[in-house]
């Protein structure tokens, strides 16, 4: 490694496993996986990060925006178990969402104690401008790694959740119980 590190652009190749390295599980080859993982998330969020920004918004309104758009009319209960967090936590998400009409919620038809949530007109063009740069990223990367990369980068991911919540969340990513698709 240089003395003077620094990220500029390289023309150095991404390096490509051969398929058989049997030290992957070094303590040099985990950290550099988490290393990967850092970067590739921090480049992952730099385009949404910024449009956010821009609306004194960040990360949490993203994800709460995201989940309430693959699920309209989700329950706050439900979106409360998606995203991990407590209902004060959520209420500051939802409190600006909901003023600044990008998210409706309303009461439920059976439960009129119950919040239903849906995104706005104005609510969806925000999200997919949040979403677009990430899926253009994944797509790029997937396209250059190529499928067998790409069903591995499935399966880490997969693997790396809790077990006691695996099949939950791959129901809920791939809207089918327990598969890695």
């Amino acid at each position: 490694m240089p003395d003077s590190f620094s990220l500029r652009p390289s023309s150095r190749p991404v390096p490509r496993g051969s398929g058989d390295d049997r030290l992957f599980l070094t303590g040099r080859k985990l950290r550099e996986g988490a290393e990967l993982m850092f970067f590739a998330y921090r480049a992952f969020t730099r385009d949404p990060d910024r449009i956010l920004h821009e609306r004194g918004y960040g990360r949490a309104h993203h994800r709460a925006l995201h989940f309430i758009g693959r699920r309209p009319g989700i329950p706050v209960a439900g979106l409360l178990d998606i995203l991990g967090i407590t209902k004060q936590s959520l209420a500051r998400v939802l409190r600006p969402l909901v003023e600044d009409g990008l998210v409706e919620s309303v009461a439920g038809e059976a439960d009129r104690r119950q919040r239903l949530l849906t995104l706005t007109a104005e609510g969806r063009t925000f999200e997919a401008a949040l979403s677009e740069a990430q899926r253009e990223r994944l797509a790029r990367a997937f396209r250059a790694a190529g499928p067998e990369a790409v069903a591995g980068f499935r399966e880490v991911m997969a693997r790396m959740i809790d077990d006691d919540d695996r099949d939950d969340i791959l129901a809920l990513v791939y809207d089918t119980p327990g598969e890695i698709p």
